[in-house]
């Protein structure tokens, strides 16, 4: 499946093909990267198993650690997600903004899709909902396929 490159006016949209594999990247032993950073520019970067397209312009996952991920996004929403499967060949990075949700519709929503094996891993759902805006998208080389204006 080709991606077209974006258009000016165009805004993000998560293809079916790129919901397909971060989708089931955890299942597939392909889990999504994510990189972080302090206000201080203090690098961070985490395996993210229950990363998933929550809608067109949105990934989401859950936090169950509530650590040094979780305190650089709330004082610096800056991210990137990279899903990189090479049996695939398919590689993406979304560069967007995070937004905790530690209760409320948004978190609920979030946690009702979490695949199960990152679910049993937190049986109290002590974790929080982080939804990422997506801005940018990228190949690994660093190609832009969609960027908002």
């Amino acid at each position: 499946m080709a991606i077209r490159l974006a258009q000016e006016d165009d805004v993000i949209k998560i293809t079916d093909e790129m919901r397909e594999h971060i989708n089931h990247a955890l299942a597939n032993a392909t889990p999504c990267i994510l990189a972080t950073a302090s206000p201080k520019g203090e690098p961070g970067i985490s395996l993210r198993g229950s990363m998933m397209a929550f809608d067109d312009e949105h990934l989401a996952y859950w936090d169950r650690t509530q650590r040094l991920g979780l305190e650089h996004v709330d004082a610096n929403p800056k991210v990137v997600v990279m899903y990189r499967d090479p049996k695939a060949r398919k590689a993406w990075k979304f560069y967007g903004d995070a937004v905790v949700y530690r209760n409320g519709p948004v978190r609920e929503q979030v946690l009702a899709r979490v695949v199960p094996a990152e679910l049993d891993r937190d049986p109290e759902r002590k974790g929080f909902a982080v939804l990422v805006r997506v801005n940018r998208i990228t190949d690994l080389a660093g190609q832009v396929l969609q960027q908002r204006d």
